[in-house]
This record gives C-alpha cells, structure tokens and sequence, in this order.
C-alpha cells in the first residue's frame, strides 16, 4: 500500500518523526464561489486539491520529501459575492488565517511552506502573504498555481480571446475529467467581454489591471467559453497540470538561502 502524505493523518508522534527541515509541506488553497450555471461552486478547490495530491505522491515516489496539508476550501471570491452560494473571506481575514498557518508550520522542524492556489482571486494576496510569512515566521514560502491564471500573464483559447479567466474552456474542461457528474453542460454558454478585445492595454491579461466583479460582464457571472470543453482536453490540462507541479517542487527542494 503507497503511504499517505497527508499530514492530517499522521499522529502528532508520527508528524514530529517523518516531518524534517528537509520537508515541503503543500498548502492548497481553493474557493467556494459561483462558476456559471453549468459548474460547481467547488469547481476551485476540486481542481486545485486533485492536482496536488497527485503531484505530492508522485513527487514523493521520486524522493522529495513533500507533504499535503488540508485545503483551504473558503478563500476570498467577493468578485463573486453577488451570487448565491459564494461564501467568502474578507482580505483581512484571510490574512491573519495564513500569517497563522504560516505560525503554525514554523513551530516544527519544516522550512518550506508552498501555497498552491486554485483561485486567481486569492494570488496578488498570497503573493503580499508569501514575505510576510518569511519576514516574521522564518519560513521558504512559495505561490504557483494549477496554470498561470490568464489576468496574471497565463494563456486562454483563440475561441476566448484570451480572456477566458472563469467559468471557461480550460476549467469546464478539466472538471468534465475529473467530476463530470458535477457539470451540465446543457447550461454551459459562451461569455466573452468583447469590449475589451481592441484594447491593448485594459483587458484581461494586458498592462493595465482593473477592479472587477464578475457579473460586470454577463448575468451568469462566466467570463469565458465553456461550450467546446471536454474531457480529452481536461484530461491533458490534469496531466500538464501535474507534471508542471512536480517539476515545481523539485526546484523548490533543491532551494536554499543563505545561512540556511
């Protein structure tokens, strides 16, 4: 039987004995929020926690010492407030609760805290929170994500425009691989803001970062095309997924600081 990585398995004598200052512990951070008509509020946290489970096991198969810890499923989505069933944090709370977890792991012996973050929405804090947690905690803290989100430099479909930010092509794809019992795609319809495709700067993805909510742009609260996802792709996105991860944390093992 393949051991678990899970820390919230371990004793907490089998936590002091397996976890070391050579261990990676993967925090992963998901969200409870509207995703269109079609796909689950839990669409984030799905993807995110199938991902690195995977990468974690397969990583530790190959000797790199990397533990999962529970995923944070409430994060903050008030870009999605506006829809029922978004239930979220507040910056500052969400704050103060990473300043704690990154407390917490700089009791034991473990120097590496990775953040991997399924929701776009959480990053820019994330990233603020990645030196906070290494000025005041001590600890190597680290942000990468399933894929780059596409307002923060990451690629959609030409069929998007290259705004397919939520609720599009990539994630209805990789959530018909991974739980396609939770997707209608009967409801799954295109929504693209087409106003911002001449611009070069303001758009999604461009120089020029703006506030939104995502019902700004259409009533389903999608900002993307859902309607030729599929598994096969999903399947592939999953897998690139994985791999991109594990070559991830590979670096982040061989990683050092000065002193350290």
């Amino acid at each position: 039987m393949t051991e678990s990585r899970e820390v919230a398995q371990l004793s907490s004598a089998k936590f002091q004995e397996r976890i070391s200052e050579s261990s990676i512990l993967v925090q992963p951070l998901g969200a409870v929020e509207q995703h269109g008509p079609h796909l689950p509020l839990a669409t984030d946290l799905i993807i995110a926690e199938a991902v690195a489970r995977e990468a974690v096991h397969r990583c530790a198969d190959r000797g790199i010492d990397v533990w999962l810890l529970p995923s944070l499923a409430l994060t903050k989505s008030n870009e999605h407030a506006w829809s029922p069933g978004t239930v979220w944090m507040s910056a500052s709370t969400m704050q103060s609760i990473l300043d704690d977890i990154g407390r917490s792991i700089a009791t034991t012996h473990c120097r590496k805290l990775v953040f991997f973050n399924g929701h776009g929405g959480n990053s820019a804090l994330v990233a603020m929170m990645n030196r906070e947690i290494r000025l005041k905690h001590g600890l190597m803290t680290f942000l990468t994500h399933p894929s780059i989100p596409v307002d923060q430099g990451g690629q959609a479909s030409p069929e998007e425009l290259g705004m397919g930010i939520h609720g599009g092509h990539d994630e209805t794809s990789l959530m018909l691989h991974l739980r396609p019992d939770l997707v209608d795609m009967s409801l799954a319809r295109r929504s693209v803001p087409e106003n911002l495709v001449g611009n070069d700067h303001l758009r999604f993805g461009g120089t020029v970062q703006f506030g939104w909510a995502s019902n700004d742009f259409d009533d389903s609260g999608v900002i993307g095309d859902p309607e030729g996802a599929n598994a096969d792709f999903g399947s592939r996105a999953f897998e690139n997924a994985v791999s991109r991860f594990c070559e991830a944390l590979a670096e982040i093992d061989e990683y050092t600081i000065r002193g350290r």
